[in-house]
């Protein structure tokens, strides 16, 4: 890397961004000796990034538009602390050319390309029209100023279906429909733009065509003020669930020799086009055999990591020495690909339940050291809240080896030693896609996931593993050694009597299956009793994270955490939730009826699909709730009649808020 500057034109960073990249940026920024500020929304005054900074100042309320998107409060913030830059992260104001054009107006150095640069290649139809006249590949599609329904259906007529409905400004999969049919068009635009609207403060759409079977390749791009501008290899997107990325990957394991080029090529072109300064990202869809251009993301991806590990280059640090003024460090001949990196998006949403989003406090962060490959970035640690304002994502697991395959064996090993309770998450669902055959055989495409959801979400555990996990639980259960210190717990229990033999029969719970195990103990060994078999065991201590068991002669360890009468495991042989059936307490939970259709996390109805009064088919769309910034359809439970409406679009809701009502008919 090239020696610090002699004269930097700032000393203090200000990060205009929350979670896992406002860490991220933080730790590189402190590294190079800058002094750190980050902002944060009411929601967010004990987060992770707050923490870090060396100083932190309140937005606002926490709705974004009030806090985040608040471009007078970020300047003011920077001024009141004596911040000189500014580093927008990706997401919120991190593509808006007024916020670049603000921070230069104000006298700061905004760390991404200028607000004209932004501009040309800031919006998706723009970059189109500016592409089209540098003669790089474009999907068939519309891009015009014109956005009446007319316009966009004769549009997509005339490209002729699929077609894909698509936000305009921002990414991440927000505002983009795939339409089959001229009979879907006008609910998928209407329901497109109130999401962009939504997350991007932009409703305009364009209409491209849908490239059946695609494959998604983005060229890493970054460029200084001395007219260097260098391409740092390519990543592979395919793994998509809803238009957003899942699993990232260095170098692309699709494109040949021949067909890198001429990526590279295009990407240059691209990039060229308005003199790119900066770190951005030239993202084409491939058909398999040729390249089409999509867009430029004009900011840093959340993908980056697996760039970095092929590279060794830190990215972040490479967009601060630009915005100092300085040249690049290397020439792209000195810039070598090193290996094959891997990338999962850890969020907090639950794949049982269509990936709806998870809100609440995490009980237990646990993730593994990173050595050996491995990285972990991470907005969030034990104890914090999830808020139900922003983006779902928690973390990221990154992994590098020499080859793709123990690159993906590694991100495996990473994955499944992650835990995170409290929350629902994605982890298992991760776990079950990369290591998937296709997967490990690079045989998708971005309807990959779509298509073998069932199988992916499908519990990964081999039968009779629950019933050891209950064995497991009862060694918990009974033995004060190695379950709870708290003495209110059911989980710590008295010492057992010297003579004799007794038993103690324990129920568990997990989903609507029930598990029994026995617990026999006194003279002789201590057994657990599982059907008509007594398997001896044997346990010690492997730290604060669990325990190493012998049962039956099968030693293995064990991570586990303890809630009241809840109990995670964790085992070489899956992940385990079970639930402590108290033989004298009240156990079951009560239940919302199913005719009441209730908010399932906190959210903002954004539309009424349907109705009172109208018959419904099981599945009909009732309402629509904005969570996480992604847009939740609540759908009937079974055909009926929608009895009552009882809330109104604009309506802020509760978790469990009584939304509407279905009575069943004859």
């Amino acid at each position: 890397m090239a020696g610090a500057p002699t004269c930097r034109p700032f000393t203090t960073l200000l990060i205009a961004n929350r979670g896992e990249i406002a860490c991220r940026i933080i730790r590189t920024a402190r590294a190079m000796g800058l002094r750190t500020v980050a902002v944060y929304s009411e929601a967010d005054r004990d987060a992770l990034h707050v923490a870090l900074a060396d100083e932190a100042v309140c937005l606002g309320p926490a709705p974004a538009r009030d806090s985040y998107l608040d471009i007078g409060k970020v300047i003011d913030a920077a001024h009141r602390t004596g911040a000189e830059g500014i580093h927008p992260g990706y997401g919120f104001l991190s593509e808006n050319a007024g916020f670049a054009q603000a921070c230069a107006d104000a006298g700061l150095v905004f760390v991404g390309p200028t607000a004209a640069m932004m501009t040309a290649m800031g919006t998706k139809s723009d970059a189109r029209a500016l592409m089209q006249k540098a003669d790089v590949p474009l999907v068939p599609g519309y891009h015009g100023e014109a956005q009446d329904e007319a316009t966009l259906r004769n549009a997509a007529d005339g490209i002729g279906y699929p077609v894909l409905v698509k936000a305009s400004a921002g990414g991440g999969g927000r505002g983009m429909r795939i339409v089959r049919s001229a009979a879907e068009l006008a609910a998928a635009i209407v329901s497109a733009r109130r999401e962009a609207g939504a997350a991007f403060g932009d409703e305009r759409m364009l209409i491209e065509k849908y490239v059946e079977n695609p494959r998604h390749i983005e060229v890493q791009m970054i460029g200084d003020s001395h007219g260097n501008l260098l391409s740092l290899f390519e990543r592979e997107c395919t793994l998509q669930r809803r238009h957003q990325k899942v699993i990232e990957e260095a170098p692309s394991p699709t494109l040949n020799a021949a067909q890198r080029d001429r990526v590279y090529e295009a990407a240059r072109k691209a990039a060229s086009a308005v003199g790119y300064i900066g770190a951005g990202t030239v993202e084409f869809v491939s058909d398999g055999k040729d390249v089409f251009f999509i867009e430029m993301n004009t900011r840093l991806q959340v993908e980056h990591p697996v760039t970095e590990f092929i590279t060794g280059i830190d990215l972040v640090e490479w967009q601060l020495r630009v915005a100092f003024g300085e040249k690049l460090p290397l020439t792209q001949d000195q810039i070598a690909l090193n290996g094959h990196a891997i990338e999962a998006r850890v969020y907090a949403e639950d794949p049982n339940r269509s990936f709806m989003p998870s809100v609440g406090r995490i009980k237990t962060w646990r993730t593994p050291p990173e050595v050996d490959g491995l990285r972990i970035d991470a907005g969030y640690s034990e104890g914090d809240a999830v808020p139900p304002n922003y983006d779902a994502m928690l973390a990221k697991v990154i992994a590098w080896a020499p080859t793709r395959q123990a690159a993906i064996r590694r991100l495996a090993r990473g994955l499944d030693e992650t835990d995170v309770r409290g929350i629902a998450t994605n982890i298992p669902f991760l776990s079950a896609l990369v290591t998937h055959a296709d997967v490990c055989a690079n045989a998708v495409d971005t309807g990959f996931i779509e298509r073998h959801l069932q199988e992916l979400t499908r519990p990964s555990v081999a039968p009779g593993e629950t019933e050891l996990a209950a064995a497991v639980a009862a060694v918990l259960l009974a033995d004060s050694k190695a379950s709870s210190t708290d003495p209110a717990s059911p989980w710590r229990t008295a010492g057992w009597m010297a003579v004799g033999r007794r038993r103690r029969r324990f129920i568990f719970r997990q989903g609507q299956a029930e598990h029994e195990a026995t617990f026999v103990y006194g003279n002789g060994p201590d057994e657990i009793q599982l059907g008509d078999k007594n398997l001896p065991f044997a346990f010690a201590a492997d730290g604060s994270e669990g325990m190493v068991l012998t049962l039956d002669g099968r030693r293995s360890p064990v991570v586990f955490a303890v809630d009241g009468r809840e109990l995670y495991l964790r085992t070489r042989n899956g992940r385990f939730e079970l639930h402590w059936v108290d033989p004298f307490g009240e156990d079951d939970e009560e239940q919302a009826g199913e005719d009441r259709i209730v908010a399932p996390l906190p959210g903002t109805v954004v539309a009424l699909l349907a109705e009172e009064g109208t018959l419904l088919e099981k599945g009909a769309p009732i309402l629509a709730l904005e969570v996480m910034k992604m847009e939740q359809t609540l759908r009937a439970p079974f055909a009926g009649r929608l009895k009552k409406i009882k809330c109104k679009v604009g309506d802020v809701v509760q978790e469990g808020v009584e939304l509407a009502e279905i009575e069943a008919t004859a």
